[in-house]
């Protein structure tokens, strides 16, 4: 196994991956979706109505509810997050370094966006 497959599997130990009905479901309820694409695929492929826009480089910065760089979506570290890649795989690695900052409900959603927009969920764009 390669240390990032080795990386990536401890990660997803760690974490309760959510399906796309799930993640809907938690965005209903109040939980918070992140979409860390870059631009170039959320141009080509649309995205998540009301997630939050954040490239990988300032995730952390923006969701530290903590931080003077915070997004006003940071409300605190009990609020649900699911970090929403292409199709699965940043997405863990980043939820793992936002439970490190405390957001102890970070997760990512399972299969990415393309899962999303697989499963007939809203697409913007």
């Amino acid at each position: 196994m390669s240390a990032v497959d080795a990386l990536l599997k401890a990660a997803r130990a760690e974490l309760e991956r959510v399906t796309p009905q799930q993640a809907a479901a938690l965005q209903r309820d109040g939980g918070l979706l992140v979409d860390i694409r870059y631009a170039a695929l959320r141009e080509r492929d649309g995205t998540i109505p009301g997630a939050l826009v954040v490239e990988r480089n300032e995730l952390e910065w923006r969701l530290d509810p903590t931080g003077d760089h915070r997004a006003p979506e940071a409300t605190g570290h009990d609020r649900p997050v699911v970090v929403v890649c292409n199709e699965g795989y940043a997405s863990s690695l980043a939820a793992v370094s936002l439970r490190q900052l405390g957001l102890y409900r970070a997760t990512d959603l399972a299969g990415g966006f393309q899962a999303w927009r697989a499963a007939g969920l809203p697409v913007s764009g």
